[in-house]
């Protein structure tokens, strides 16, 4: 509501406070089968990197992984405790390393829906 009464026009923000500018700069390097590992390079964080390259292998799918390490980066997609997964631009996995079954499930199904949110190729 602006002031005496009037209201601001425009679309309210969205339910998870991010706003349209944040949203735009987390997605902004989003490409097929993009895969970041977030984490302070410690050796959970490299113990996750290692597991999501062995289940990649496995799925057969070729995905360039990269280990971001920057906390304004990693803020950037609301994690807190690290290290996390995102595929895609989203966040599958925080706080812990998976196992290499839940792990290869997770990757199968976050690389399902982009793919689905990508579109037919044209």
């Amino acid at each position: 509501m602006g002031l005496f009464g009037k209201k601001k026009k425009g679309t309210p923000p969205p339910c998870c406070g991010r706003t349209p500018e944040t949203a735009v700069r987390v997605g902004a390097d989003k490409t097929a089968a993009s895969v970041k590992v977030l984490g302070s390079g410690c050796a959970r964080c490299s113990a996750l990197e290692a597991a999501v390259r062995a289940a990649l292998a496995e799925l057969g799918v070729d995905a360039a992984i990269e280990h971001v390490t920057d906390f304004m980066q990693i803020a950037a997609y609301g994690v807190m405790t690290t290290p996390a997964l995102v595929v895609g631009g989203r966040v599958v996995s925080c706080g812990r390393v998976p196992g290499q079954a839940e792990l290869r499930e997770m990757l199968r199904e976050a690389l399902e829906k982009e793919t689905l949110e990508q579109g037919p190729a044209v």
